[in-house]
């Protein structure tokens, strides 16, 4: 194949000196190839038309082959410039065909190297009818790519023309190395399709691999056509975890159940079931199927527990910590400890409430601690007040979590207490030690059912959350038929039908169900104003309908028209929820830009005096209003007309809150969208209103969920000493989750010093302690992280856990600091170890060596590049850190799936291959 022909600079001059070398100063050779060429153009532009297709064949011969560098202009191209119009003309004359034509191919290779021509080299290349554009080089085919891109929509040539070239061009760039070229050509013109004729063995993992990277950045129904037509590739080819993976991408069951069936090896089902479970799905196999049972058993989650403990065992932290153990109050500072010990006592409400959660998060999954589990741990929870004895006894669903066998006899004691809300502590554990586990016995709800719609709302609550928590994900008609009866119950509260829609949407969370999403609607409709405008759990409602249609996009236009009929401003708070949850992950900038034009606005009165400003300052903090409230010493009729604006302005503050935490969530799913992001929260802390500033360390935390990086964490520090309470409340918690699960031993330093500075306000030290619990999660094995796949695929219901917990500390004050503390359990649907657990084929665990390193960028890149950087070699299992790749270090067996992560099932290689 010739080499390939550089273009030169569109600047560069032909003159002596510049484009040309002086005749003084060139070769022998160059003056020589020179001479040659002109003599070529003399006989072409003559009149003998004998000599016409000798004297091409001749140009084309020294065009092809006197390169003398890959990066250098070659001297025919540099010699022939000023004869760019004579051959031009020549060729307007000439009446031979065959000549005719070539004369065509080389003005359009030429036409590379001229100022002021537009899209000459194509015309001539069409002109010429050629079939081997890939012999004048990569370089041509470059510039032909993009003046057809160029021309594409213009209509200038015929399509067929076109798409002739076209096919010649992607041929060429798929046997050459240059399939990025091929992909980026036929993305603009709207034809992937015409790559499927040309991809083999040997290239379509770079290709396939490079589509389903460019889809994040195109916007839908071009999105869903690029990774459906990447996913028929993997299937054609027999990929099959590649597939399922665009598959869970796209949340399409019909694809995933399509995939299990066309996979004839049994082995590799298995791990494709370990995925499906992973996303915490469960399809239902046809029967047909022989293997269906261990497929059903491997998507049950059922063995998590046991390779848990496992990985505990191997980095020795069996071992049950105490809430003190986590704290470290013996590295804070001398002078001021006795202060702390006399300020907070020991067995104070609030300071035992909070060690019940430290100790559960801390402990979580490890079925051991010395609080809740020990025989006489319901001495602990009688050492709490009320809804604090709910949460002690819910904590120990989280010590027993993914342990259901293990966990139902030391729960089921305590739903035989005369303590209701113990019971109903007990209930809530029920739903927490099942959470992201099924089990054939059906648990829960067995347990829960009777106490749905219990005469006592405590029990009412711990059950729908129960239920709610137990089955999130698995889309079991019968537990929603036993929750919607409680929306419309007359004795229910406020509180237990805004648990209750929230339970029935995680069990349908992303399906958009008429039934479950209908309920909630009318339930919304048919609530008094009074309810809606002041309820602190009205919000529930609509983020419940959201998550139903979590990640449905334009699935929600019908439901944003039946909210109407809402007044007006909850109106516009449950309409950016429902668009926030339609739209997370999407990385949709159009959807940012909306949600940040509104987190923009200033809802301020239009006239105020200096005086009447001041008097309404501490209300106006007080009312997360956005601005000073109005008063004017006016006629009764005005007041009640700036009352009415006051508390519109309420409802449009909550709404901004809705649309901070919105930018997050859309952004999420794309990493240089989140850093971009989290560099506009640092405007809107600055400048929003009081009710954005508070949804900011919420939002910043969602966008680094157990990824604590510095720049977040020192600004999450900053907002943790800042003079609105409930922003200092936010972010210390945003704290916890940024650092959930990683022993980060910056945070924890940061954690004790905010301990110590805020020792006298119990609000922030309840705070600092739930966020030390949240570092410390599973002793530093357990991510909140929503994503997983190397950070590929979504899980919808962790994400829609989270959710309900963020959406919680919009009022701190009143839910988490109130008496609905339990709702911190919502973060369990998104606790999952963060290991690499190894299976041989009969899903034996086996240690192998592995490298794990920082996940490195590989798209796009030619050969064959390190996908990770900053090696160390570990034995599995191991733990993976947020960023982190792991790959094998032996040639001993091969894994079954693309990406080391969660469960990979390893096959022997056969000493042939």
């Amino acid at each position: 194949m010739p080499e390939k022909i550089a273009v030169p600079d569109k600047d560069e001059k032909v003159t002596k000196g510049k484009g040309e070398k002086n005749p003084d100063e060139m070769s022998e050779e160059d003056k020589r190839l020179q001479e040659d060429l002109n003599m070529l153009v003399e006989k072409i532009k003559g009149s003998d038309k004998h000599l016409y297709l000798p004297a091409l064949e001749s140009m084309r011969d020294l065009i092809r082959t006197s390169t003398t560098s890959m990066t250098s202009v070659p001297m025919p191209l540099k010699f022939l410039r000023n004869h760019y119009g004579a051959l031009k003309e020549a060729c307007e004359k000439m009446t031979d065909q065959k000549p005719k034509k070539l004369l065509c191919s080389i003005i359009s290779v030429l036409a590379m190297s001229q100022d002021n021509v537009e899209q000459e080299c194509l015309k001539y290349c069409l002109m010429a009818k050629q079939k081997d554009v890939g012999d004048w080089g990569h370089e041509y085919v470059r510039q032909l790519e993009a003046e057809i891109a160029e021309e594409w929509a213009t209509n200038k040539y015929e399509k067929p023309q076109l798409l002739e070239l076209i096919e010649d061009i992607i041929q060429f760039d798929m046997k050459h190395n240059a399939e990025i070229q091929a992909c980026d050509l036929l993305m603009e013109i709207d034809h992937l399709e015409l790559l499927d004729k040309h991809m083999d063995v040997t290239n379509y993992p770079r290709v396939c691999l490079y589509l389903s990277n460019c889809a994040l950045y195109v916007e839908e129904p071009e999105r869903s056509v690029i990774t459906n037509g990447v996913l028929n590739n993997y299937l054609k080819f027999k990929e099959y975890p590649r597939a399922l993976t665009l598959a869970l991408q796209l949340n399409d069951e019909p694809s995933v159940l399509k995939i299990f069936q066309l996979c004839e090896d049994p082995v590799v089902r298995k791990q494709l079931a370990y995925m499906a479970g992973r996303q915490q799905i469960t399809i239902e196999l046809p029967d047909e199927m022989p293997d269906k049972n261990d497929l059903q058993i491997i998507m049950t989650n059922s063995h998590i527990n046991d390779h848990f403990h496992s990985l505990a065992r191997e980095l020795d932290i069996m071992e049950p910590k105490t809430p003190e153990e986590v704290y470290k109050t013996w590295l804070e500072n001398i002078v001021l400890r006795p202060t702390y010990n006399l300020d907070v006592p020991v067995d104070s409400a609030r300071h035992n409430l909070a060690s019940t959660f430290v100790n559960a998060f801390v402990n979580a999954g490890f079925s051991r601690d010395k609080l809740v589990s020990v025989e006489d741990g319901n001495k602990w929870m009688y050492k709490n007040k009320q809804h604090g004895m709910l949460s002690a006894a819910a904590s120990l669903g989280l010590i027993y979590l993914w342990d259901v066998d293990g966990g139902l006899t030391p729960i089921d004691k305590y739903l035989y207490t005369s303590e209701d809300y113990i019971k109903a502590g007990a209930l809530l554990a029920l739903g927490i030690v099942n959470c992201g586990v099924r089990n054939e016995c059906d648990p829960a709800l067995a347990l829960l059912s009777d106490y749905v719609l219990n005469d006592s709302i405590t029990l009412r609550i711990g059950a729908v959350l129960g239920l709610g928590l137990a089955y999130a994900g698995t889309k079991r008609q019968e537990v929603v038929t036993l929750l919607l009866p409680v929306l419309t119950d007359r004795k229910s509260t406020p509180e237990v039908v805004a648990f209750a829609a929230v339970a029935a949407s995680l069990i349908y969370v992303g399906t958009g169900y008429h039934e479950v999403a209908s309920a909630i609607l009318q339930t919304l409709i048919e609530l008094p104003v009074s309810e809606l405008q002041d309820g602190h759990y009205s919000r529930f409602l609509p983020l419940a309908l959201a998550i139903t249609y979590l990640g449905k996009k334009d699935a929600i236009d019908t439901t944003l028209a039946a909210l109407e009929v809402l007044p007006d401003p909850f109106r516009s708070m449950a309409k950016m929820m429902l668009k926030m949850c339609a739209y997370a992950g999407s990385g949709d900038v159009l959807v940012v830009q909306e949600f940040l034009h509104v987190c923009s606005e200033h809802y301020t009165p239009t006239t105020s005096s200096a005086k009447e400003e001041t008097s309404a300052t501490g209300t106006a903090a007080s009312a997360t209003a956005g601005g000073s409230t109005e008063s004017t010493p006016a006629a009764a009729a005005n007041d009640k007309k700036e009352k009415k604006d006051k508390e519109k302005e309420k409802d449009l503050s909550s709404m901004q809150a809705v649309a901070a935490l919105g930018v997050a969530v859309v952004a999420l799913g794309e990493e240089i969208g989140s850093e971009m992001s989290t560099r506009i929260f640092g405007q809107l802390g600055r400048y929003g209103e009081p009710t954005v500033r508070r949804a900011v360390p919420l939002a910043i935390a969602l966008c680094s969920m157990s990824n604590p990086a510095l720049n977040v964490i020192d600004v999450l520090n900053k907002y943790s000493h800042d003079l609105d309470e409930e922003v200092a409340h936010n972010a210390i918690f945003s704290m916890g989750l940024v650092g959930a699960g990683t022993n980060n031993a910056r945070l924890a330093t940061m954690l004790r010093q905010l301990a110590q500075y805020h020792v006298k306000n119990t609000g922030h030290l309840f705070m600092v302690r739930i966020a030390q619990g949240l570092t410390h999660m599973g002793k530093g094995t357990v991510s909140l992280s929503p994503f997983h796949t190397d950070r590929q695929i979504l899980n919808p219901v962790a994400l829609a856990g989270l959710l309900v917990v963020l959406t919680s500390f919009l009022d701190t004050k009143n839910i988490i600091l109130g008496k609905s503390h339990y709702l911190l359990y919502c973060l369990v649907p998104a606790m999952y170890p963060r290991w690499l657990v190894t299976l041989d084929e009969n899903q034996e665990p086996v240690s192998v060596s592995v490298r794990v390193g920082q996940a490195v960028d590989v798209i796009g890149k030619a050969g064959t590049p390190k996908t990770i950087a900053g090696v160390h070699t570990h034995t599995t299992p191991v733990l993976l850190a947020v960023g982190e790749r792991a790959e094998l270090a032996t040639d001993d067996y091969v894994p079954l799936t693309p990406v080391m992560e969660g469960f990979v099932i390893l096959r022997k290689k056969d000493k042939d291959d």
